[in-house]
């Protein structure tokens, strides 16, 4: 019970978007942490290291179905079965633009319109791939109420184990944890202008990737990426 596993898209390694989420965070999910360290014109690299700190343990990369113990039954190979089952059932999916900004007190890439075809992808994650997910703890529980949830958050909390997703679910890479306003509007001045190349074109969603986090102190590693065909 110690691992926890969760889908992600995470950009493939070597793109433009993957060099950046690494340079940014100072690692990626393949174990590569020696990438030169990213700090904008603006700010400095102590700081760039603290408001970075929460998302360099989860790597670069936009949740379809957070991170969940297995349930007792089921297994890694399973999960990796259905997975690699999963997306020969798909196709590409082209997907608006990135653009920066504040969401809930952490900035973050999103994209710059609405997409179903996205939406669906990361229901069907959810919905699909829920057998493998064991109920969380109390202990997890606590921690996703912390923050306030409204009722049909409590309610997708209550059935699929994490209360953004489906009608609450928005597609985002993660650039840092919960800033002060103040600290948020200069990161995302920082970043404006590096960003910019990687928030010309339509973002294209090409698979999807197993990534596991082998205890609890641990940063999550990919495990393997499932390409569309």
């Amino acid at each position: 019970m110690a691992a926890r596993f969760a889908v992600y898209y995470a950009p493939p390694h070597g793109t433009p978007l993957h060099r950046f989420g690494q340079r940014w965070l100072g690692r990626d999910g393949a174990g590569d942490d020696g990438a030169d360290r990213l700090v904008p014109h603006g700010l400095d690299e102590s700081l760039v290291r603290s408001v970075t700190e929460t998302p360099r343990r989860y790597d670069f990369h936009a949740t379809l179905k957070a991170p969940f113990h297995l349930a007792p039954g089921t297994d890694a190979d399973g999960l990796a079965a259905a997975l690699a089952a999963f997306v020969k059932t798909r196709t590409p999916v082209t997907a608006p633009r990135l653009r920066l900004t504040a969401l809930d007190r952490f900035v973050a890439l999103v994209p710059d319109g609405p997409c179903p075809a996205l939406d669906a992808l990361a229901a069907d994650c959810v919905t699909g791939f829920d057998r493998f997910r064991a109920p969380p703890s109390e202990e997890e529980l606590v921690r996703r109420r912390a923050s306030g949830l409204t009722p049909q958050q409590e309610t997708l909390l209550a059935r699929w184990g994490y209360p953004y997703v489906l009608d609450q679910f928005r597609f985002h890479f993660s650039l840092t944890g919960h800033l002060p306003e103040d600290h948020a509007a200069a990161v995302i001045e920082a970043l404006d202008p590096v960003v910019a190349p990687l928030c010309r074109q339509p973002l294209a969603i090409d698979g999807v990737s197993l990534f596991v986090q082998d205890a609890p102190s641990a940063p999550f590693r990919l495990v393997r990426r499932f390409p569309f065909p």
